[in-house]
C-alpha cells in the first residue's frame, strides 16, 4: 500500500481490461488517477468502483487519436490536480482477423495506427511537457509481444513495434532527467476486446504461422497480471530502469 502516494497518474483505456484494474489498482497505492476513453458510461463505471474503494479518480472522455485531444487530457489533468507524474498509455484496437502483409486492408492500418500508434505519441508529448516542469515522471506504454516477435496481424504488429520503438527513443531523449519511458509487451491478454475476436474471420495462414514460434498452450496474461508490473514501472522502485521493453507472456514465445 501507497506505493504511489502523492503521485498523479493518467490512464488510457481505462474503461476496461487493463485500464480498468491499472486504474483501480493504482488508487488502491495512492495515485489520484485520471482515466480516459471514447466511452463515457463504462469510464463512469470504473470511476464509481474506484471511489466506492475510497480511492480519487477523475474521468476524462477522450479520443486520442483526434489531435488536441491529448492536449486536453493533460491540461484538465494539471488543472485539477497540478501535475502528470505517470502516464500509462494502455489505449489501443486490434484489426479484425490477424490480416498478414500481403493482405491486410487500408481501412485497419489507419485506424491502428491512429489509435496505436499517434494516439500514444500525442499523448506522450503532451505529458513531457509538463513533466519537464516538474523534473519528474515516468511514462509507460502498453506494447505487445506482436512488436517484438511479428505474431499477429500486419497493421496491429506495425504499431505495437512503433510504440517499443518510440519508447527507447524517449528512454534516450530523457535519460539523466528524473524523467523514464518504459514499455510492457504482454502475450495475450483476457479483456472484453481479445475476447470479442470471430475465431471464422481469423486468417488461417497467419495462425499457423504464429503456432510454429510460441507455445499457445503457455496460459494468457490477465489483466491484473499486467496492472501489477505497470506498477512496478509507474513506481519509484524501477527508478533505474528506461528505455526497455519488458516481454510479459509467461515465456510462450521463449
Amino acid at each position: 500500500m501507497g506505493r504511489l502516494e502523492g503521485k498523479v497518474a493518467i490512464i488510457t483505456g481505462g474503461n476496461s481490461g487493463v485500464g480498468s484494474a491499472t486504474a483501480k489498482l493504482f488508487a488502491k497505492e495512492g495515485a489520484k488517477v485520471v482515466i480516459s476513453a471514447r466511452r463515457q458510461a463504462q469510464l463512469e463505471e470504473v470511476a464509481a468502483a474506484i471511489k466506492e474503494a475510497g480511492g480519487e479518480v477523475l474521468p476524462v472522455v477522450t479520443d486520442i487519436s483526434k489531435k488536441g485531444d491529448a492536449d486536453k487530457l493533460v491540461a484538465k489533468t494539471v488543472e485539477v490536480y497540478g501535475k502528470v507524474d505517470i502516464l500509462i498509455n494502455n489505449a489501443g484496437v486490434l484489426e479484425e482477423g490477424l490480416k498478414p502483409i500481403d493482405r491486410f486492408t487500408d481501412e485497419d492500418l489507419d485506424r491502428i495506427v491512429e489509435i496505436n500508434q499517434k494516439g500514444t505519441m500525442y499523448c506522450m508529448r503532451a505529458a513531457t511537457a509538463e513533466m519537464e516542469k516538474t523534473g519528474y515522471g515516468s511514462i509507460v506504454n502498453v506494447a505487445s509481444i506482436a512488436g517484438v516477435m511479428g505474431c499477429g496481424g500486419a497493421a496491429y504488429v506495425s504499431s505495437k513495434a512503433a510504440v517499443i520503438g518510440i519508447t527507447r527513443h524517449t528512454g534516450l531523449r530523457f535519460a539523466g532527467t528524473n524523467i523514464r519511458c518504459n514499455a510492457v509487451c504482454p502475450g495475450t491478454i483476457v479483456t472484453p476486446m481479445v475476447a470479442g475476436t470471430n475465431p471464422a474471420t481469423l486468417d488461417a495462414d497467419m495462425m499457423g504461422q504464429m503456432a510454429k514460434h510460441s507455445d499457445m498452450k503457455v496460459q494468457p496474461c490477465m489483466p491484473d497480471d499486467v496492472a501489477n508490473i505497470l506498477l512496478f514501472l509507474a513506481s519509484d522502485e524501477s527508478r533505474a530502469i528506461t528505455g526497455q521493453a519488458i516481454c510479459t507472456d509467461f515465456g510462450g514465445t521463449l
